[in-house]
C-alpha cells in the first residue's frame, strides 16, 4: 500500500521576492515534503488540492534563503577567544564586543585576558587584530611582552594569514635570528636588527607556532557547539546554505558536522571544501578522499568541493600584486602554493571531476591561476566545471574576459569595500586600483557568473551587508570606490542567492523560490527592493524557513 500523501502548507506573505526572472514576485508559496510545490497567489495554488494556510508572514517579505558562498564555520566558535578587532562585532549570542582603536587598547585587552586565565602555563590565543588601522605601526614582541612575558601569547590577525606572538611564544617555538623561514619578520635596524619581531606571515611561518599550540583562527578544528552557534547566527542573518571553505575533512571533522547537523534546530546546509594546501595530503590522495566522500552527502552536508590557495592577504601585505606593487612600497607577498605546484595539483583535482575554489587576492595571483587553469583545460577539457576564483579582489576587465572564456566563476569579497576600502586607497593599492576593488559590475558585464561573500569570521556573516557594500561601494571615510562598479539591488541579491548557489553547484536546489527547489526562505521585516539602497544593510531578518520548517531568529 502506498504511504499517505503529505499535507501541503501554503505560506502567505506581504510579498515574495522569488529571484526567478520568469515569475519575480508572488504572494503565496505551497510547500510539501520540504520542497516548493507551487508559487503564485492563493487562487492559483488551489490546483494542488487541500492545504493548511500559514499566514504568520502576512506582514513580512519572503525571499530565497541567503547563500553564503565563502565563509568558515569558526565564525560560530571564535568567541571563546578574546576579540581584538577594530570594528564592533556581535557574537552568535548577541553580545557586542567593542572595537579597539589604539594599540594601547589592544595591549590592555590582551593583558586583561592573560590575567583571567586560571592556568599559568596555558597559552593565550586572541583574534581579530589588524595593524593596518594604526597608521603604519606594527605590533612587535615589545607590545605583547608588556601584556605578559611568562606565558605564550598568540594574536591571530583578522585576515587569518598573519599572527603576532610574544617572546615566550618565540622561545617555545625556537624562533631566533637564525630561523630562515619565509614569513618570519625581523627587525630591519636598531639594537634588535635581525631579531624576530614576533610577526609571522602565512602558513610556513605560522606553523612554527601552530605545532605547539594547535591550529588557530579559521583553521582551528570545528566543534559541535561551534557549529550550532554558527547555525544560530546564520538564522539571524537569513542564511540557509553556507560553506566551510577550509576543512581537512578528517573522520573527526565529519563526525562533528554529522552530530551538529543532526539537530533539527541546526537549520543550515553546509558545503565544506577540502583543504588542498599546506601539504596536508598529496593531491592524488586528496582527490581520492573527496571523491569518495562525495557519495556520503546528505541534504544538510554537501561534500565534493576543493579549496586551493595561491597567495595571502592584501592588507597583510602577503598577497601577490602585479606592477607597480604595493602603493606604500612594501615588498611583494608570499606564494602560499608555488605556481608550478598549483597547476599540477589543480589538474589532479580537476581530472577527478571535483569543483575547485582558488584563493587569489592580489592580481598577480589571479593571473597565475587563470594561466594555469587555461593550460589544464586545454589538456583536459571539462564543460560545466564551475571552478571559481575566490576573493579575486584586483581582477580587471581583461582578466574577467579571460575568465568568461574559460567558464570560470568569481566570488568577490565585496565586504572589503567597507572594512578596508580606505586602507586600500591610501596604503595598499592607491586610488586608481582601489576604484576597481571587487569589480562586481565588470564581472557581470563580461559574462562571469558572480557571487559575493563575507569570508566570516574575517568580516561578519551578513549577506545583506555584503550586498549593501556591492550596491553602494562606500567606505567609513565616505569615499565611493568606483561608482561605475556599483551593482543594482537586484543584482546584489542575485549574487547572495542564485549566484552563490551556482558556484556551489546547488542552483538546481536553492537560491530561488520556484517549484521543485528546497523550501528554504529568508523572512524579512522590510522589502529589500523597496528600501533606499543605503538602508539595505539595515533590513531586519525575522528568521528563516528551512526545508519547510520555521525558525525564528534569537533575539539579539
Amino acid at each position: 500500500m502506498a504511504p499517505p500523501a503529505s499535507r501541503t502548507t501554503v505560506f502567505a506573505a506581504r510579498r515574495i521576492v522569488t529571484m526567478n526572472p520568469r515569475q519575480p514576485f508572488a504572494t503565496h508559496v505551497a510547500v510539501r515534503d520540504g520542497r516548493i510545490l507551487g508559487v503564485g497567489d492563493l487562487g492559483s495554488l488551489a490546483a494542488y488540492g487541500p492545504h493548511d494556510l500559514d499566514d504568520r508572514f502576512a506582514d513580512q517579505v519572503l525571499m530565497p534563503g541567503l547563500v553564503e558562498g565563502h565563509c568558515h564555520l569558526k565564525e560560530g566558535g571564535m568567541w571563546d577567544m578574546p576579540y581584538l578587532g577594530w570594528f564592533d562585532r556581535r557574537d552568535p549570542d548577541g553580545t557586542v564586543w567593542p572595537g579597539l582603536r589604539t594599540m594601547e587598547a589592544v595591549v590592555a585587552r590582551v593583558a586583561e585576558a592573560a590575567a583571567d586565565l586560571a592556568d599559568a602555563d596555558a597559552p593565550l590565543i586572541c583574534w581579530g587584530f589588524d595593524p593596518i588601522y594604526f597608521g603604519g605601526q606594527r605590533m612587535t614582541v615589545e607590545h605583547l611582552d608588556r601584556a605578559g612575558e611568562a606565558r605564550a601569547v598568540v594574536i591571530g590577525h583578522a585576515n587569518g594569514h598573519l599572527m603576532n606572538v610574544n617572546s615566550a611564544a618565540l622561545r617555545m617555538a625556537g624562533i631566533t635570528r637564525d630561523t630562515d623561514v619565509e614569513g618570519v619578520v625581523k627587525f630591519p635596524d636598531g639594537p634588535k636588527a635581525g631579531e624576530p619581531t614576533g610577526e609571522l606571515q602565512e602558513p610556513a611561518a605560522m606553523f612554527l607556532i601552530v605545532r605547539h599550540v594547535g591550529d588557530t583562527g579559521v583553521l582551528a578544528p570545528v566543534t559541535v557547539a561551534g557549529v550550532r552557534s554558527f547555525a544560530r547566527l546564520a538564522c539571524r542573518e537569513g542564511v540557509t546554505t553556507a560553506t566551510d571553505l577550509v576543512n581537512k575533512l578528517t573522520d573527526r571533522d565529519l563526525a562533528v558536522l554529522g552530530e551538529a547537523l543532526a539537530d533539527e534546530g541546526c537549520a543550515v546546509r553546509i558545503a565544506p571544501a577540502f583543504q588542498a594546501f599546506h601539504g596536508t595530503h598529496g593531491a592524488a590522495a586528496g582527490a581520492e578522499r573527496v571523491a569518495t566522500l562525495r557519495g556520503r552527502s546528505t541534504d544538510k552536508l554537501r561534500l565534493g568541493l576543493v579549496k586551493m590557495m595561491l597567495d595571502g592577504s592584501i592588507q597583510g601585505f602577503s598577497a601577490r600584486l602585479r606592477w607597480p606593487g604595493y602603493h606604500n612600497g612594501a615588498p611583494n607577498g608570499i606564494w602560499v602554493t608555488a605556481p608550478a605546484q598549483y597547476e599540477a595539483d589543480f589538474e589532479t583535482y580537476h581530472r577527478a571531476g571535483l569543483t575547485i575554489h582558488t584563493h587569489t587576492n592580489g592580481d598577480e595571483a589571479s593571473v597565475v591561476a587563470i594561466d594555469a587553469i587555461e593550460r589544464v583545460l586545454a589538456r583536459a577539457p571539462r564543460p560545466g566545471h564551475r571552478h571559481t576564483l575566490q576573493h579575486g579582489q584586483m581582477i580587471d576587465a581583461p582578466l574577467f574576459r579571460r575568465m568568461a572564456s574559460l567558464g570560470l566563476s568569481a566570488n568577490l569579497f565585496a565586504n572589503h569595500i567597507w572594512h578596508w576600502g580606505d586602507q586600500h586607497a591610501e596604503v595598499t593599492m592607491g586610488p586608481d586600483r582601489a576604484a576597481r576593488l571587487n569589480a562586481c559590475a565588470s564581472a557581470l558585464a563580461h559574462g562571469v557568473p558572480l557571487a559575493i561573500h563575507s569570508d566570516a569570521p574575517v568580516t561578519p556573516l551578513s549577506p545583506l551587508h555584503v550586498a549593501w557594500c556591492a550596491v553602494n561601494r562606500v567606505t567609513p571615510k565616505g569615499r565611493v570606490l568606483g561608482e561605475t562598479e556599483r551593482l543594482t539591488v537586484e543584482q546584489a541579491l542575485h549574487a547572495v542567492t542564485l549566484g552563490a548557489a551556482w558556484t556551489l553547484g546547488l542552483d538546481g536546489e536553492v537560491g530561488s523560490i520556484e517549484p521543485g527547489k528546497r523550501a528554504d526562505f529568508c523572512v524579512l521585516e522590510e522589502d529589500p527592493l523597496a528600501v533606499d539602497p543605503m538602508a539595505l544593510k539595515d533590513v531586519r531578518v525575522w528568521g528563516t524557513v528551512f526545508g519547510g520548517a520555521v525558525h525564528r531568529a534569537s533575539a539579539a
